[in-house]
């Protein structure tokens, strides 16, 4: 069974940063598609950033297109989501998930694997 820990959030202020990783346990990061997803209270999850098994392709949400990066260190076997210019709006439970798809858009399958998630504040 695949297994994919977060770590990395945290509390900070409009306008700050924060880096999210994710470390992949039984499984190469780079023989699957990962990516993150968020969850705000009273909303759906959704899709913020994945990247492809190669790392050739990627996928942002237009809400942190040109503030979030999302990279991947195959000697590390982990995932990071660089998050910039932070908004209050960005506040939400991130997630950890692979075996996904990406094209233009991204999204998990019924077999995806989940990280239990860590929570992200920003503050105005």
């Amino acid at each position: 069974q695949l297994h994919v820990v977060e770590s990395g959030g945290g509390l900070v202020q409009s306008g700050g940063s924060l880096r999210l990783s994710c470390a992949a346990s039984r499984f190469r990061l780079d023989s699957y598609t990962v990516g993150w997803f968020r969850q705000a209270p009273g909303k759906e999850r959704e899709a913020v950033s994945c990247i492809s098994n190669s790392g050739g392709g990627t996928y942002y949400a237009d809400s942190v297109k040109g503030r979030f990066t999302i990279s991947k260190d195959t000697t590390k076997n982990t995932m990071s989501l660089q998050m910039n210019s932070l908004k209050p709006e960005d506040t939400a439970v991130y997630y950890c998930a692979a075996d996904i798809y990406v094209g233009t858009t991204c999204g998990p399958i019924p077999d995806s694997y989940w990280g239990q998630g860590i929570q992200v504040t920003v503050s105005s």
